[in-house]
Order: C-alpha cells, then sequence, then structure tokens
C-alpha cells in the first residue's frame, strides 16, 4: 500500500510538471481594480496568483539607467535618447514613477515562487544591446535572482550575448523565423513565439520538445487557442488573462 500511494504521488508530481504553465504578460495588470502594466502594483498582482511568471521590459535610458517600460517611449519622450531624471517626471497612468529595473527585481525578490521573465528590447546598435545585456545581468547577480530569473528577447544578438556571458541563464528566443532546429543550432534554450507562428508551423512544438527546448507562445488572450496549444503540450503560455488560464 505504501509503494501504491508512493507511486500515485509521483505519477501526479510528473502530470503537474508537464501542465502547461501560465505567465502574467507584462505582469498582471487586467485586474480588479485595474493596474498599468509593467508597474510595481502588476507585479505585486502577478505574486498573488502564484503563478509560474511574469514578464517585463527592459530598456536603457540615454544616461545609462535601465527602466521597465514597453514602448521605446515614456510619454512623448523617446527613453533612449532621454536621460533618467527627465523620464522620472512623469508618472505612470496608476500614479507609479517609471520604475528602475532594480527597483523591479527587489519587488520580484519578495516572492521566490515567481520566476521574473526579463524582455531586454532591442537596441540602436550593436554596442548598446551589449551593454544593456551587461549590465542587467550584473544587477540580477548582485540582488542574488540568478535562478529566479529567465531571459527573452526579440534580438537575436541580446539573446546569444546573455548566453555568452552567463551559459547557465535560460534564454528564449521571441522573433519567430527560425525553427526549433536553428534555434538548438544557435545555442538558445527555447522559442517563446506568438501563437500564430505555431498555427502555420504545427510540427514546432512537437520538434522543439524532442530538441529538449522550453516552448512558450505568446500573448495569448483567447481561452479556445490557449486549449488548442495546451492540448499540442506547449510549455508555457505567455497572457494577459492569467487569473482566467491559470485554472484551464
Amino acid at each position: 500500500m505504501k509503494n501504491f500511494i508512493l507511486g500515485l504521488a509521483v505519477l501526479s508530481t510528473v502530470l503537474m510538471k508537464a501542465q502547461t504553465q501560465i505567465i502574467a504578460h507584462r505582469g498582471y495588470w487586467q485586474s480588479q481594480p485595474p493596474t498599468t502594466e509593467n508597474s510595481l502594483a502588476s507585479l505585486e498582482n502577478a505574486q498573488k496568483l502564484k503563478i509560474y511568471g511574469s514578464e517585463f521590459d527592459v530598456r536603457m535610458t540615454k544616461d545609462g539607467v535601465l527602466v521597465v517600460n514597453h514602448d521605446e517611449h515614456h510619454g512623448k519622450m523617446e527613453i533612449s535618447e532621454t536621460d533618467f531624471k527627465q523620464l522620472e517626471k512623469l508618472k505612470l497612468s496608476n500614479g507609479e514613477k517609471l520604475p528602475t529595473l532594480k527597483d523591479y527585481l527587489k519587488q520580484g525578490k519578495k516572492d521566490k515562487s515567481l520566476k521574473l521573465i526579463v524582455e531586454i528590447k532591442p537596441a540602436k546598435t550593436k554596442a548598446l544591446e551589449d551593454e544593456l545585456v551587461a549590465k542587467t545581468i550584473k544587477l540580477i547577480k548582485e540582488l542574488k535572482l540568478e535562478s529566479q530569473s529567465e531571459y527573452i528577447s526579440f534580438s537575436l544578438n541580446i539573446c546569444k550575448e546573455i548566453k555568452r556571458l552567463a551559459p547557465e541563464f535560460k534564454v528564449q528566443y521571441l522573433n519567430g523565423e527560425l525553427s526549433p532546429e536553428q534555434i538548438k543550432a544557435e545555442g538558445l534554450d527555447g522559442i517563446d513565439y506568438h501563437y500564430s507562428i505555431f498555427a502555420k508551423n504545427p510540427t514546432w512544438i512537437s520538434e522543439a520538445k524532442a530538441l529538449g527546448l522550453i516552448t512558450n507562445a505568446w500573448t495569448v488572450n483567447d481561452i479556445t487557442v490557449y486549449e488548442q496549444l495546451k492540448n499540442q503540450g506547449i510549455g508555457f503560455i505567455t497572457t494577459n488573462i492569467p487569473d482566467q488560464l491559470k485554472n484551464k
């Protein structure tokens, strides 16, 4: 009987690990009451949901400060061409100040069970991208968040630079044009593609899994699409509705 119970426990653990995991896209901001994407409040909301992870976007100001913001602009100011002191004068729509990466990571560290999915945004030159990567990795190591952080980018250079500086870090590519075999050949850990890419390439999820790659799809806000991807065995889903998908 003890062996039977132990077997059930092991099977249950395996099945749980096989389930599609949920990642909040720019935090959980479509909450009640709603807040602002990429804000500290949206990250706190994601922490309360007890899901796998929360994704956020990293950019660098003209004077080299790392900030969390999706768009190239904060208000009418282009982040890469504006000093942080100028940018922080404009509050987010929920009243928070524009978060620095350091502030964001400190909040993330308060709940070690939530993975921090760090999207490093492409910059105008390779030199700027390399600087952005180096500063991001340095800060994450200083805060001892290595095991809690995973990385994604639309820039192949950024992905490869992360792996060059920190080969042990998990890095997934976002752009969608590379096959699982090509991703493996580049030395990356997975594919994190828009769900339409998987619809056009229906064998890529199984091919990626056979190669030992991570599989993720963004931004899945339709329950039917979620169920289709889940049935194909996708590992992760990034969504604006993590509260609705986490128990599906």
